[in-house]
């Protein structure tokens, strides 16, 4: 018996659920599949989405042989025996060559396939749960479309799981299968956007579960439960995913919105990514933070630390307070740019010697070669303040540092511009 998954794969675009912004009326890829003109296409999304199906409906609607490779066991031989295959009768209007996974081609493999895209023999599609534009051919990019699929939505799932029970109900003949709206919403939710868990997981409660004298199969919490114990997130420790979550995780600090700032340090937890966390955590604690609160990186340091130390689960507590102490801190990115124009700097203007006052002057001949001859030393003034050549010549009068505008950058403003009027 087929698994359940394959069972309800669509024959057509009208029983394909999500990917509305794709395949909803009027939207391109509804567009490509009524007119059965197919071009070179990538499909870029997470598993359990619906990528390989549309594929199979454009290899149905077009006059075009079919082959499907999956690149993950693929190689240049198998693209050689379908080239050789090119000029036989059966191939004459081209062919479809589905790749899945071609994130997993290295650049050779992927060249070998250009020459037969461009003569229009070869129509690619493409599938990946990477990032395309991280990990395909440049050169591929330029002669495909890049067609992203998102997520399913729960309702979407929900529609998806009572067609696979109408299915299933088929198969078992005399069987009822009773699952209610509550348990279909509790799958849809464990299954993260993915259609295929759902299905995966509402298969595996069928199989597992006893049919009463009355002939009923009736799926409950306990039982789904039983059979997917722990929600799985989509996540990817050196993929897209991992630099998104990292990504929204510094920008929910940075915009003081607590909440949404704990929720992305529990995905990090979830998958158990303390490293990550406690890099970040630091980094934004002195480009985000900075000067408004110069305390913060010492605590989340410290934070940071018992978190490394203590472990995972205990983790979570030093780090929600890390979390909670940034988001809710007053923000500054005065050090950050103060350092980026320096730098610039460097990169884009004559730099000339460092004035001969406050060069090294403690090794004999110095006195000679005029090191530290005028050099006036601050805490021999009034306030510890004296005014005096700093900057090379060809920069002086450059400004780096700006004063954010947070009371401990004002208040060391003031003090300073009192103290230099003097």
């Amino acid at each position: 018996m087929k698994p359940l998954a394959d069972s309800i794969r669509p024959n057509s675009i009208e029983e394909v659920v999500g990917q509305e912004h794709l395949l909803g009326n009027g939207k391109i890829l509804n567009k490509m599949l009524s007119s059965g003109k197919i071009t070179n296409s990538i499909f870029y999304g997470p598993p359990g989405v619906g990528k390989t199906t549309v594929a199979n409906l454009m290899a149905k609607v077009s006059n075009k042989s079919f082959y499907k490779l999956n690149a993950t066991n693929a190689s240049l031989s198998d693209i050689k025996n379908i080239v050789e295959e090119l000029d036989s009768l059966m191939n004459l209007n081209g062919i479809i060559l589905y790749l899945d996974e071609i994130q997993n081609f290295n650049k050779k493999q992927q060249q070998s396939l250009l020459e037969f895209m461009e003569n229009g023999k070869i129509t690619l599609i493409a599938s990946t749960t990477e990032n395309p534009f991280h990990y395909v051919y440049k050169a591929i990019l330029s002669r495909a479309a890049v067609f992203e699929f998102k997520p399913i939505e729960e309702k979407h799932i929900e529609v998806a799981l009572k067609r696979a029970i109408s299915i299933a109900q088929k198969d078992l003949k005399n069987i009822d299968i009773k699952v209610g709206k509550k348990i279909l919403s509790y799958i849809a939710k464990l299954s993260d956007g993915d259609l295929r868990r759902a299905i995966n997981i509402l298969e595996l409660c069928i199989n597992t579960t006893d049919i009463n004298e009355n002939g009923v199969l009736n799926i409950n919490e306990e039982i789904v439960k039983n059979c997917c114990p722990a929600k799985i997130l989509n996540y990817d420790g050196n993929g897209e995913s991992h630099y998104d979550i990292l990504s929204a995780f510094q920008k929910s600090i940075r915009g003081s919105h607590v909440d949404a700032a704990l929720h992305y340090l529990a995905r990090l937890i979830k998958v158990g990514d303390l490293i990550s966390i406690c890099r970040r955590l630091l980094v934004i604690a002195s480009e985000d933070i900075g000067l408004a609160y110069p305390n913060a990186i010492t605590i989340v340091k410290s934070c940071t630390d018992a978190a490394m130390q203590l472990g995972f689960p205990e983790a979570k507590i030093p780090l929600s307070e890390a979390v909670i102490l940034l988001a809710t801190a007053p923000k500054s990115n005065s050090a950050l740019i103060a350092i980026e124009r320096a730098l610039e700097d460097l990169d884009k203007n004559y730099i000339s010697e460092i004035p001969a006052n406050i060069r090294d002057g403690h090794y004999q001949g110095a006195e000679s070669l005029g090191r530290m001859q005028n050099y006036k030393y601050p805490h021999d003034y009034p306030n510890s303040y004296v005014e005096q050549h700093y900057m090379p010549s060809s920069i002086e009068g450059n400004v780096y540092y700006e004063a954010g505008n947070n009371k401990i950058e004002k208040n060391a403003k003031e003090y300073w511009d009192k103290i230099k009027k003097i």
